[in-house]
């Protein structure tokens, strides 16, 4: 066997003794290994500082196909922030140093600022308004995200998004109103087709009822709100209502509208929802949008116990059946057409004969013509004027609810509204009208006599506004009311059936001719050649150029009711010559009184009245053909006692000698007509 060499040992050298010469070389070396199995390495790496950068984490969105191709999303800054807080927690807050290093980390990142970010949600509102106008049924989607967009911080941003919102919607709503699925119509079987239009249609509405629902609570202007905003989102709600009454939420859009009628202050906001009213009506044909918004506004002035502007009530003026609507109603019923279509079997006589064949034909025409109608979404005259009958109603409620309410503010555009109305006014309706007149004239007669009541005055004085009542305009919109609703009648109803007596009104305009004359604002509106009061905001934007409800001057209003009294239809009663005669004699005297433009007006009324019963009144003209005894009293109240034909009409010779050449020739012209007549 091999012999096997043994170890070679190693020798160890005797430690130093203390105190001798310098230590070796590799000391050192030795310190260093003994105190390096004390350090905790791990822990020092835990402990240490990291920076996390946000385009280093995962994302986990899917790509999406757009007509550049295939793009990947990127991370939003909610996500960010959630990564963020993760890692944060996950490593604790054990050092301060490392906070100090992170808060340093957030500070340094860029702000985006306004002017950018308004630039980049222009081109986002843009690339979504394109793929929904693409194919809207694949990226209906989208919408979502413009729901969100709207939600933004920025003001400016909101407002475009809600502004291309709108014009999205107007080109994606279908022509028809999109009902909601029901459980028998989710577990149909349907093809694939119906089911890709069922899923768009539903996401439409939802998104569209989302949309609604955010201008609902934009509009409602508060310390919240931006007024801008609100001022953006009532537009929106108009634009909508304007292009698409018939689609679904119509309801929530004129909640809108109302709301903002029903303040007190006329603004900028107030006047477009007063003209998307008046469109609405004006394009209505078949009549629900408009007997909706009638009922919502009626129920909106009662519980503002009629204290609104009456721009609102003029706008019951601008509806279809004003012109279409061809029955009488009142406030509660509808009167039937006379001619109706006899609904049972006919008269054996008139009865045509046809054979099995052409019946068979006829019954087959019938269904598909209905078809035809329900494809078309045709309204039938019949829906149409049941329709327009129920609004009509409504009108007429609230035009009563006002003369019983006697509001001062909206006398004389119910008084107008009347008189426009007054085709459509039935028998019934008509009597009651009379009556709130005859007493509105009245409490005028006792307003200007002084002889109201104490508690009157007293709740009266009690009111926070002042009252702007014009007892004298309110008599005179009175007179041409009535005698516009008698000649709304039919000339034979007006003189058999219905027997009514305007003596009451005539004696009255007879009364109110002296002081009306003496009157130094006749040529003056109500409304108009008045400076306005500054400490009043809600006139500083009312055009009275667009409003002619209410505004005419005192002196257009005495004509008007001279007009009605003096030259009435033929068909409805003839006027008595004492009448006549009572009149021009009073209007020749009044002449006097009148400015230039007033006094040329009156003598144009008596012109024509002239002309027409000249040969009643050409004794007035003439002292050697005297008809009556006694003296003429101009002060009496009544027509009969004044004795008109035992006077003279003189004032000519004074109006001869006029400044006015054209109140002169006028005068001339009177006079040869009254001597053709003779």
């Amino acid at each position: 066997m091999s012999r096997i060499p043994a170890a070679k040992r190693r020798r160890l050298s005797p430690p130093q003794a203390a105190g001798s010469g310098s230590p070796p070389a590799n000391n050192y070396k030795s310190s260093f290994v003994a105190n390096a199995a004390k350090w905790d390495l791990e822990q020092d790496y835990e402990q240490r500082p990291r920076k996390v950068k946000a385009k280093e984490k995962e994302n986990g969105r899917l790509p999406i196909r757009t007509t550049d191709g295939w793009v990947k999303p990127e991370v939003t800054k909610e996500e960010l922030a959630k990564d963020e807080e993760a890692s944060d927690s996950f490593m604790g807050s054990g050092s301060e140093d490392g906070e100090e290093e992170v808060e340093e980390d957030a500070e340094e990142k860029p702000k985006i600022s306004a002017k950018q970010q308004i630039f980049e949600a222009k081109e986002e509102l843009a690339r979504i308004a394109s793929l929904v106008n693409e194919d809207p049924e694949e990226h209906i989607g989208a919408l979502r995200t413009l729901a969100q967009l709207a939600a933004s911080d920025n003001v400016t941003v909101r407002k475009l998004a809600l502004a291309t919102q709108v014009a999205i919607f107007k080109d994606l709503i279908p022509g028809y109103r999109i009902r909601p699925l029901s459980e028998d119509d989710m577990t149909d079987k349907v093809s694939k087709e119906v089911r890709k239009l069922r899923n768009f249609e539903q996401k439409l509405v939802s998104s569209y009822q989302s949309y609604v629902q955010e201008l609902g609570k934009l509009a409602k202007t508060g310390a919240s709100i931006d007024p801008s905003l609100a001022t953006v989102a009532i537009s929106c709600a108009c634009n909508l209502l304007v292009a698409v009454p018939h689609f679904n939420f119509r309801g929530e859009l004129l909640k809108i509208l109302v709301g903002k009628l029903s303040t007190k202050r006329v603004d900028s906001d107030f006047v477009k929802c007063r003209e998307t009213m008046e469109t609405l009506f004006r394009n209505d044909e078949d009549g629900n949008a408009s007997l909706d918004a009638v009922t919502m506004l009626t129920k909106m002035m009662k519980a503002k116990d009629y204290h609104v502007d009456e721009s609102i009530l003029n706008t019951f003026l601008h509806l279809r059946l004003l012109s279409e609507f061809s029955q009488k109603a009142s406030y509660n019923s509808v009167d039937k057409p006379a001619d109706e279509p006899y609904a049972g079997k006919k008269i054996k006589e008139k009865r045509e004969h046809r054979s099995k064949k052409t019946r068979k034909l006829l019954k087959e025409r019938k269904a598909i013509e209905k078809e035809m109608k329900e494809a078309d979404a045709v309204v039938s005259h019949e829906e149409r004027d049941r329709i327009q009958a129920e609004t009509l109603k409504m009108v007429f409620v609230a035009y009563f609810r006002i003369l019983k309410a006697r509001s001062d503010k909206l006398m004389g555009a119910v008084l107008e509204g009347l008189a426009r109305y007054a085709h459509l006014i039935n028998q019934d309706f008509f009597g009651d009208i009379l009556e709130a007149l005859r007493d509105m004239i009245t409490q005028a007669e006792w307003a200007a006599s002084g002889d109201l009541d104490d508690s009157e005055d007293d709740e009266e004085a009690e009111e926070d506004e002042p009252s702007q009542r014009n007892a004298t305009r309110e008599s005179l919109l009175c007179v041409i009311t009535a005698f516009a609703l008698l000649q709304g009648q039919d000339g034979a109803t007006a003189a058999t059936t219905l027997k009514l007596d305007l003596s009451f009104f005539i004696t009255h305009l007879y009364r109110t001719l002296h002081p009306v004359s003496l009157n130094p604002d006749i040529e003056l509106s109500a409304k108009s050649l008045h400076l306005p009061d500054p400490h009043a905001p809600q006139h500083a934007n009312q055009n009275t150029a667009t409003n002619k409800i209410n505004v005419q001057t005192t002196i257009v209003l005495l004509i008007r009711s001279l007009s009605s009294v003096l030259l009435p239809p033929t068909a409805i009663r003839a006027v008595p010559p004492i009448r006549i005669a009572a009149f021009c004699k009073q209007l020749m005297s009044i002449s006097l009184q009148l400015p230039e433009k007033s006094c040329t007006a009156m003598l144009g009324l008596i012109n024509k009245v002239t002309k027409t019963h000249g040969r009643k009144v050409s004794a007035l003209w003439d002292t050697e053909e005297r008809r009556g005894d006694g003296v003429f009293d101009a002060l009496k109240t009544e027509i009969e006692g004044s004795n008109p034909f035992a006077g003279t009409v003189w004032e000519g010779e004074i109006l001869r000698k006029h400044f006015s050449p054209t109140v002169r020739d006028a005068v001339v012209g009177i006079e040869k007509i009254i001597l053709e007549a003779m």
